[in-house]
């Protein structure tokens, strides 16, 4: 029996379920849980294999319904053009819901820096807008770039020193450069408040340097730990950028020659008498770009590439083939995006990727048709929330490397629980679901015209949220979740569409065939 809220009946069907979808994952050979390995082999018979959707579940946050007959209206080669373009695809929705109900994300880093007071309140908003673009905006190939080079040149959201920047870094730096040229990036970071503050720069001087920024532009944003740099490279490379930091007048980047370090520098080949204090910052600005240029940055950059759109464990011809046209497109990001998409490796790495905690989220709403907040933005607030349960706080990674994107590092029961609650909150229209714009879900999910039996039913919704019959292992779970055979009648009247559907709903989704990327 179930109390007025569903509660106690819940618990046990959850369990339940958790017991038979393990059971029957285990039993196919694949992994019980979302996150779990699966054998390559098998991975490719857990989701649909049609290029389209295979393109999709990686070029998107999710696919859906609409966004499957777009492509087959249009061609996949000329959707991803599209998407290469996002200036040719109106999103006048989403741009106008984040203006609307979060106007102060427009605020210059002057006006934040006199009027917020160390108010965090436009990191959060920044937040919440990240999770209305990933899950509504139609220019999602931009949305998906976003979020790699967020993590790529992390600067931690919130932070207590980039309350009144952190929105203009996504803005001026991630959001303007993610389809442009890595080194117009790599130097708009590198001239960004808060950069300078969340790696300390802002404090560094030729008499007392500190050598966060001058390590993670070589570690982290550039050639990489194997990039061929030393110790004194390391040393070097902190003195070229002394004087890069803030005016505590107005909280914007300046550049400060008595700050700067005058005399000889070199690091990884890039040599400057820099004799000046005046042109300190043309040298390092013209280092910036030497890294940027680098060949081993070339090829971590075509590495992460891969992680995110491939596999964890690319093929190095892959690798080497994207350095080679990032360095002969002069660091151009789009020109390695068409050669990977195209690519017989990509092509060849179906369901070789895990969706991440944030990412599942953003492809529930997307694929049960939730809607944003119509009236506020409680509905944003608490999805906020949920994600950092999750682990995944959009932007939320506190060291300066950015999230992992390989498989490994998110694997785990509590997240596999995790996600599980979160499809069925979201299914059942709980918390936060009750704020957002959610349709009826027998309308939303089924024909109508019911199907005849259980076991059309299950195909059914199997097709229309994971767009692919369920492996048969799977199904048969799912049907022992309901306490039914396939061949039971199914009537208007019966449980699995009435009180029981986002409890069906929810099990489809915690299948890997919705969590695998």
């Amino acid at each position: 029996m179930k109390d007025g809220l569903g509660r106690v009946e819940l618990s046990r069907r959850r369990f339940v379920r958790a017991a038979a979808i393990g059971g029957a994952m285990a039993g196919s050979g694949a992994a019980a849980g979302l996150l779990e390995s699966v054998p390559a082999g098998a991975a490719g018979s857990l989701v649909a294999t049609s290029p389209d959707m295979h393109l999709l579940r990686r070029a998107t946050f999710g696919p859906t319904q609409d966004l499957v007959r777009e492509v087959r209206r249009i061609g996949r080669r000329r959707w991803l053009d599209r998407q290469l373009d996002p200036s040719s695809i109106n999103d006048n929705f989403c741009q106008d819901y984040v203006d609307d109900r979060y106007p102060d994300l427009g605020m210059t880093v002057r006006r934040a820096f006199n009027t917020l007071g160390g108010s965090w309140d436009l990191m959060y908003a920044l937040g919440q807008a990240a999770i209305v673009r990933a899950a509504w905006s139609n220019r999602q190939l931009l949305e998906v770039m976003v979020d790699f080079w967020s993590n790529h040149l992390n600067v931690t959201n919130p932070h207590e020193a980039c309350w009144w920047s952190r929105h203009d870094y996504d803005r001026r730096v991630i959001r303007r450069h993610a389809l442009g040229k890595f080194s117009s990036m790599l130097r708009a970071s590198a001239t960004h408040p808060a950069m300078m503050m969340y790696l300390n720069n802002a404090e560094s001087s030729r008499n007392n340097p500190n050598e966060n920024y001058g390590r993670e532009i070589l570690e982290l944003h550039s050639v990489g730990v194997d990039g061929g740099y030393d110790e004194d490279d390391m040393r070097q490379s902190t003195m070229i950028l002394t004087g890069f930091g803030i005016s505590w007048d107005t909280g914007e980047f300046e550049y400060h020659p008595w700050d700067h370090y005058v005399g000889p520098v070199d690091v990884m080949g890039f040599h400057r008498a820099n004799r000046s204090e005046k042109r300190g910052e043309v040298v390092g600005l013209a280092y910036v770009d030497y890294l940027a240029h680098h060949p081993a940055t070339a090829e971590r950059i075509a590495r992460k590439l891969c992680y995110r759109f491939v596999s964890d464990q690319p093929p190095m011809s892959l690798v080497e083939a994207l350095a080679e046209t990032y360095l002969d497109h002069d660091t151009a990001i789009v020109p390695v995006l068409e050669r990977l998409f195209r690519s017989k490796a990509f092509e060849a790495s179906l369901g070789q990727k895990v969706r991440r905690p944030f990412e599942d989220v953003a492809a529930t709403l997307r694929i049960l048709n939730i809607r944003p907040d119509p009236d506020g933005v409680d509905g944003q607030q608490g999805l906020y929330w949920m994600t950092e349960g999750l682990g995944h706080l959009p932007m939320g990674w506190v060291p300066p490397d950015g999230y992992p994107d390989t498989g490994d590092p998110w694997r785990s029961a509590g997240l596999t629980l995790g996600r599980w609650n979160m499809h069925v909150g979201l299914a059942a229209g709980w918390w936060p679901a009750n704020h957002l714009k959610v349709r009826n879900l027998r309308k939303n999910v089924l024909p109508k015209r019911l199907p005849a039996t259980h076991g059309d039913l299950v195909d059914v919704l199997a097709k229309r949220l994971v767009f692919r019959k369920l492996p048969a292992a799977h199904r048969s779970a799912v049907l022992a979740f309901l306490g039914r055979s396939a061949g039971d009648p199914l009537d208007e009247d019966d449980a699995a569409v009435d009180w029981r559907l986002p409890y069906l709903v929810a099990l489809i989704l915690d299948t890997p065939s919705h969590g695998i990327r």
